[in-house]
C-alpha cells in the first residue's frame, strides 16, 4: 500500500561515500535533502580497505575539501596512521594516505549527516522511480512511502543485485552480507538503462592476537603533522603503525593447486574485476615470475582486534583462506575472523551520463559512485559531490557546474567516464591526467576555493583566510624576484654546503631558488621575510618558483583546450547527416553526444580527421538548417 511520505528538492538513494557528498552538498547549498539508505548503522561503511587517500585519490579528497566537502575533514577526525606518499619525487606526484579507524570514520560522518540543516535521513530501500514524460519526479521505497522531489541522485554503491561468492558458494547479497538492492536495478533497466556487471573483492580479516609481529616490518605513521581538510588545526598524535610482510613459494604452490576451486577460474565470476586491484590468485597466476607479493597487515581501528590483511583479495573458499595465511610470515598460527569474498553488482553504462552526471535517459536524474563503474571510496566521493552540486543547483534552478580536465582530478574523472566509458572497475591514476603538474595535492584550494566559494559551500570566513593565503603567496614570490644576492661569503658557503657552483655575480633569490639543490628555507635565511609564513605558503612560493617554466607551458597546452571546450556542439546534431564522418565515428558521437569538439575528440573510435570534417561542417553554419 503506497502513501505520500514527503515532498523535498533533492533525493539521495544510499549512504555510502558518494551518498554522504551529494546530501550534504545538496542541503549546504540551500536544497531541503531526503537520503534514503537500506541500513542507517551502514553510513559511510568501508567494506574494503579502510583507508582513504593515496596516490590520485588522496589529491581527490583534497579537491573535495577545497570545494566544501566532508570527506577530508572526517579522515582528518578518525586517523590511526597518515602518511605522505612519494616524497622523495615532485610534487605532481606526492599524495597523502590515512588508515582510517573504520567504525569511528563511520559514527563521526553519521553524526555530521544527522546535525546538517536541511538534510533528512531515513532507512528506506528504494524499488522505484516515479518518472513523468522521461522527467525524475521522486521515488517509491519498498514499504509504500512516496518520496516526491525536482531532482534524485542514485548512489547505491554496488547493492545492485549484488551476489557475493566465496569458493563454490553464491548467494545474493549486498557487501558485508548486507540486503542487495534488486528490484531497483531490474527498474533502471525497464527504463532503458544499458548495465554491466562488475565485480570486484575483499581480503581476509584476521585476529591481532594471533599475529606474530616480531617476523614482519614496521611501517609506522609520519612524525609530521599532517591534514587532508585546510581547516583542519587539531592533529591526532597517537597512532598505530602497519605492518609488512610477503607472500612465497609455499603461499603460491597452494594457491596454484586450488585454482580449479577458484570462482575466476571455474567460471562462477561472470563480471569484470578490477585490473589494478587484482586477486592474489589472479596476481600469482599473471605474475608466476614473481617469487613473493608485499602482505600489509593494516588494523581496523583503534577498538577492534581485526586487521586487514591487504594484497591478499581473494574469493577461494575459506579454507584454502587458511592454509593461505598460514604459509605468510608472522601469520603461521593466525586466526581469521571473515573470509575474503568477491561481489559482483550491476552499474550503468557511464556514457549515458552528461558532465555534470545527470541521466541522458531520464531528466533531473544523477547517478555517482561504483554505480557509474568506478572503484575506490575517493572516487565515489568526488561524483556524489559534483552530483550533489547539480542535483542541488537544479532544484534551486541554478546554473550546472562541471570541472574541467586542467581544473581537478574529479574532472578527470567524470571527463573520462562519461567520454570513454570503462569496461572494467575505473580506477583514477596520476597517469590519467595530461595536466597533472598542474593538479597538485598543494594546490587543491588554490584551483577550487573560489568556484566552491562561488556556488556557497565555503564559508565567508574560510574564503577570507584563504585570501589572505593566496596574497601572501603573491606577495613573497614578488619579494624574491626583486631582491639581489651578492656572492657573500655567506651566500656561497649555504651554496657550498648544498653542493652547488659559487656564484660569479649576483643573483635573484628567485633565481638562486630555482637551482635544484636550493630550498626555501636556504633562501629564508639568507633574506628573511618581515611578515612570519605558514609551511603552507612557503611550499606554494618554492614549488610556483621553481616549476614555473613548466606551469606556465602546461597552462599554455590548458588555454588550447580551452579553445576546442569554447567551440560547442549542438544537442540537435544529426551525424548521420555529415556524409564524411567514418561510421564508426557516428556510431560513437551519437551514443556519447559530445557537448564540445575538445570532448568529442577524446572519444575513442572519433580520429583527428574526423574532428576537422565536424568543424568544418560546423563552421559553414549548415547545422542552423538541420
Amino acid at each position: 500500500m503506497q502513501y505520500e511520505a514527503g515532498n523535498f528538492d533533492v533525493i539521495v538513494i544510499g549512504a555510502g561515500h558518494a551518498g554522504c557528498e551529494a546530501g550534504l552538498a545538496a542541503a549546504r547549498l540551500g536544497a531541503n535533502t531526503l537520503m534514503l539508505t537500506i541500513n542507517l548503522d551502514m553510513v559511510a561503511f568501508m567494506p574494503c580497505n579502510p583507508s582513504v587517500g593515496g596516490p590520485a585519490k588522496g589529491i581527490v579528497v583534497r579537491e573535495i575539501d577545497a570545494l566544501g566537502g566532508e570527506m577530508g575533514k572526517n579522515i582528518d577526525k578518525t586517523y590511526i596512521q597518515m602518511r605522505m606518499l612519494n616524497t622523495g619525487k615532485g610534487p605532481a606526484v606526492r599524495a597523502l594516505r590515512a588508515q582510517a579507524d573504520k567504525f569511528m570514520y563511520q559514527h563521526e560522518m553519521k553524526k555530521t549527516l544527522e546535525s546538517q540543516q536541511n538534510l533528512t535521513l531515513i532507512q528506506g530501500m528504494v524499488e522505484q522511480l516515479i518518472v513523468e514524460e522521461d522527467i525524475v519526479k521522486g521515488v517509491i521505497t519498498k514499504s509504500g512511502a512516496v518520496y516526491r522531489a525536482e531532482t534524485v541522485v542514485i548512489t547505491t554503491g554496488t547493492y545492485l543485485r549484488g551476489e557475493i561468492i566465496l569458493g563454490e558458494l553464491k548467494y545474493s547479497s549486498g557487501p558485508n552480507n548486507q540486503q542487495p538492492s534488486v528490484r531497483l536495478s531490474e527498474y533502471l533497466q525497464e527504463l532503458g538503462f544499458d548495465l554491466v556487471r562488475f565485480k570486484t573483492g575483499t581480503p581476509p580479516r584476521v585476529n591481532s592476537h594471533s599475529i606474530d609481529y616480531s617476523k614482519t616490518e614496521i611501517q609506522p605513521g609520519d612524525d609530521v603533522p599532517r591534514a587532508f581538510s585546510y581547516e583542519t588545526t587539531k592533529y591526532i598524535t597517537e597512532q598505530l603503525p602497519c605492518w609488512l610482510t610477503y607472500t612465497n613459494e609455499t603461499t603460491h604452490q597452494i594457491i596454484d593447486a586450488n585454482l580449479h576451486r577458484s570462482p575466476m577460474y571455474s567460471g562462477m565470476i561472470k563480471g569484470t574485476g578490477p585490473r589494478y586491484c587484482p586477486s592474489i590468485e589472479d596476481k600469482v597466476v599473471r605474475f608466476n615470475d614473481k617469487p613473493r607479493h608485499q602482505i600489509f597487515l593494516e588494523p581496523e581501528g583503534k577498538n577492534t582486534q581485526e586487521v586487514y590483511v591487504q594484497g591478499l583479495s581473494t574469493s577461494l573458499p575459506e579454507d584454502v583462506q587458511q592454509q593461505i595465511l598460514r604459509t605468510i610470515p608472522g601469520l603461521e598460527n593466525v586466526q581469521m575472523m571473515r573470509a575474503g569474498y568477491a561481489i559482483e553488482y550491476d552499474a550503468i553504462v557511464p556514457t549515458q551520463l552528461w558532465p555534470t552526471l545527470e541521466t541522458k535517459k531520464i531528466k533531473n536524474l544523477y547517478t555517482a559512485g561504483q554505480i557509474n563503474g568506478t572503484s575506490g571510496y575517493e572516487e565515489a566521493a568526488g561524483q556524489g559531490l559534483m552530483a550533489g552540486i547539480n542535483a542541488g543547483l537544479r532544484a534551486l534552478d541554478k546554473e550546472d557546474l562541471i570541472l574541467g580536465r586542467s581544473d581537478a582530478y574529479i574532472g578527470v574523472l567524470i571527463d573520462d567516464l562519461v567520454t570513454k566509458g570503462t569496461n572494467e572497475p575505473y580506477r583514477l591514476l596520476t597517469s590519467r591526467a595530461e595536466y597533472r603538474l598542474l593538479l597538485r595535492h598543494d594546490n587543491a584550494d588554490l584551483r577550487l576555493t573560489d568556484i566552491g566559494a562561488k556556488i556557497g559551500l565555503i564559508s565567508k570566513e574560510r574564503f577570507r583566510k584563504f585570501s589572505e593565503k593566496k596574497q601572501q603567496i603573491e606577495t613573497e614570490k614578488q619579494r624574491l624576484k626583486e631582491i639581489i644576492l651578492k656572492p657573500s661569503e655567506q651566500v656561497q658557503q649555504i651554496i657550498k654546503e648544498q653542493g652547488g657552483s659559487e656564484l660569479k655575480d649576483g643573483i635573484r633569490a628567485a633565481d638562486l631558488l630555482r637551482r635544484p639543490e636550493m630550498n626555501y628555507s636556504h633562501i629564508h635565511s639568507l633574506v628573511p621575510s618581515d611578515v612570519l609564513l605558514t609551511d603552507e605558503i612557503m611550499e606554494q612560493v618554492e614549488i610556483q618558483i621553481k616549476y614555473e617554466g613548466y606551469i606556465e607551458k602546461s597552462l599554455q597546452q590548458v588555454e588550447r583546450l580551452k579553445k576546442m571546450e569554447n567551440k560547442k556542439i549542438p544537442e540537435n546534431i544529426d551525424y548521420d547527416a555529415i556524409s564524411s564522418l567514418a561510421t564508426e565515428a557516428k556510431q560513437k558521437l551519437k551514443t556519447v553526444r559530445p557537448l564540445s569538439i575538445a570532448q568529442a575528440s577524446r572519444i575513442s573510435g572519433v580520429n583527428p580527421a574526423d574532428i576537422s570534417i565536424l568543424l568544418v561542417y560546423l563552421e559553414q553554419g549548415r547545422i542552423a538548417r538541420i
